[in-house]
């Protein structure tokens, strides 16, 4: 089983190797600038209050509620703000997804940082959830990798979690994965394999391309297959051979049309870099009226 970052998605939220609060104000200053919002500053008076509803234009899988509150209470303390569905939540077009009611400077200001992250995070959500769907009843887990946009991984693989995968690697640090050029360079695939192994590493994970390859890397201490780009008849002959001595996972250009076919050899696991690396942002809108 791959190691998932710690996650609470409701009043708690929080993310293992995450700041919240960082990003939240990293993000915002992107935004604002040296000059703060001059639209609002200009036409909005400072009492004024507003009152919100955010809502899905489209079917989702939803992600990120918990982040699109903390801009609003970035700029409002005071802000009221009723979750009205839950991240991994699966929702159709026309959905409430929160309420607010604050100060309208601070919710306009926020808006757009809101909208992004939420939009984006879902997006990858949903996208996952349809993998997901698609691989229903063949026994197989659906994992991402760490094909993310760079700053945005613990974010985005949260966002695969909430649409039903589970998270591969999070970074170099947390397994071996002994690739083809790892493989030249050592001098073929049993020997980086005993490295590995002989520098204490106790996940070891081994991309192979042939048959031949899995009976070396398996006796020389792999932990893990993972069968690259192979098609289905090959993928049956490889989870064969291997007989469950270890997981194996299916990689490199699955796509929603073949990952049903793929899933049903017997692998363990298939991963699929599109999650993070190509998901639409969904239709989320935010429309305020004066309180």
């Amino acid at each position: 089983m791959f190691p998932s970052a710690s996650a609470t998605d409701h009043d708690g939220f929080a993310l293992s190797g995450f700041d919240l609060d960082a990003f939240v104000a990293r993000t915002l200053a992107e935004d604002l600038g040296d000059g703060g919002d001059v639209t609002s500053a200009a036409v909005i008076p400072a009492a004024a209050r507003f009152t919100g509803v955010m809502a899905a234009r489209e079917p989702m899988a939803v992600a990120g509620l918990a982040i699109a509150e903390a801009f609003f209470r970035a700029l409002d303390p005071a802000v009221v703000i009723e979750r009205l569905v839950r991240d991994g939540d699966r929702v159709a077009a026309g959905t409430p997804l929160l309420h607010l009611s604050g100060l309208a400077r601070g919710m306009l200001t926020a808006e757009r940082c809101a909208l992004n992250t939420v939009q984006h995070l879902s997006g990858v959500a949903t996208l996952t959830a349809s993998y997901v769907d698609a691989i229903q009843g063949t026994g197989a887990t659906l994992l991402d990798t760490r094909k993310t946009i760079p700053g945005l991984r613990v974010l985005e693989k949260y966002a695969t979690r909430m649409g039903g995968a589970d998270n591969h690697r999070m970074g170099l640090w947390d397994a071996a994965m002994i690739k083809d050029n790892h493989v030249a360079v050592a001098g073929g695939i049993g020997e980086a394999v005993a490295q590995a192994v002989r520098a204490g590493i106790a996940r070891i994970i081994v991309e192979v391309d042939r048959i031949d390859q899995i009976e070396p890397a398996l006796a020389a201490g792999a932990t893990h297959l993972l069968l690259d780009n192979m098609d289905v008849a090959t993928l049956q002959d490889a989870v064969a051979l291997v007989a469950g001595r270890v997981p194996t996972e299916a990689s490199g250009g699955v796509r929603l049309d073949t990952i049903a076919a793929i899933a049903a050899t017997g692998v363990t696991y298939v991963s699929v870099g599109r999650l993070t690396q190509s998901a639409p942002a969904v239709d989320i809108g935010l429309d305020f009226t004066a309180a």
